[in-house]
């Protein structure tokens, strides 16, 4: 009875990221669907399409409106990033980052939400180029944790490093360290990001259904009619 077990053992493993997407994407198109205004397309324009004054055609024309709303409030959104990623790659978007980190950073309270998500965001979006290499740092004794080079250093000599949490990356600690308190490592930042995302668990080497923990379940009831035969 045990290869039932693994059975259902590997199955979850292979649903249970998609199911978990799902339900993100689900939540997502919930959020964007209350947030949308009724006045991008009101349900009343596709009778056109969907006739019928009956309560079955007035809910199908409302769903299918809610449903384009949605589609053009994300291709908005996705122009809108577009479009300001390019800008940002300019003298004028340079400015204009400048001004607003400017701004944001005279009011108190703000300031202190618009540099934690800008933070959050260069962490989780940013391009892996931004941390520059993993290293391991023995934070106390005989107790190594993983970190990433940032390419700063303070006026001291020493370097600064992101030593991130595990599993969320988008938050952890800054650290100034001596460099020869750093050990290098051989291995990529993508490597160390799954190793640091997966809590340990993760192998970068092992993809699919040979990631993560072998599981290997002993049938004790099986076992023990044979050493009764």
């Amino acid at each position: 009875m045990a290869s039932w077990k693994r059975d259902f053992a590997s199955g979850l493993i292979v649903l249970g990221p998609i199911l978990v997407t799902l339900y993100a994407l689900y939540w997502l198109y919930g959020l964007v669907a209350g947030l949308t205004p009724g006045l991008i397309l009101d349900a009343a324009a596709l009778e056109a399409f969907i006739p019928g004054d009956g309560q079955q055609a007035v809910q199908t024309r409302e769903q299918i409106a809610q449903f384009l709303r949605v589609i053009v409030a994300l291709t908005v959104f996705i122009i809108l990033t577009f479009s300001v990623g390019y800008l940002m790659r300019t003298t004028v978007g340079g400015l204009v980052e400048r001004l607003v980190d400017n701004i944001a950073n005279r009011v108190p309270v703000m300031r202190v939400v618009y540099n934690a998500s800008k933070m959050a965001a260069e962490t989780a979006f940013g391009e892996q180029e931004s941390l520059q290499k993993p290293v391991k740092i023995e934070t106390w004794e005989g107790l190594r944790m993983t970190a990433f080079k940032t390419g700063k250093v303070t006026d001291d000599g020493r370097e600064v490093l992101f030593l991130p949490t595990s599993p969320n990356i988008t938050t952890g600690y800054v650290v100034e360290v001596e460099s020869d308190e750093i050990t290098e490592l051989d291995e990529d930042v993508e490597d160390a990001l799954i190793r640091v995302l997966s809590a340990g668990f993760g192998d970068a080497n092992r993809r699919g259904m040979d990631a993560g923990v072998s599981i290997d379940v002993i049938d004790e009831a099986g076992r023990t009619g044979s050493d009764d035969d």
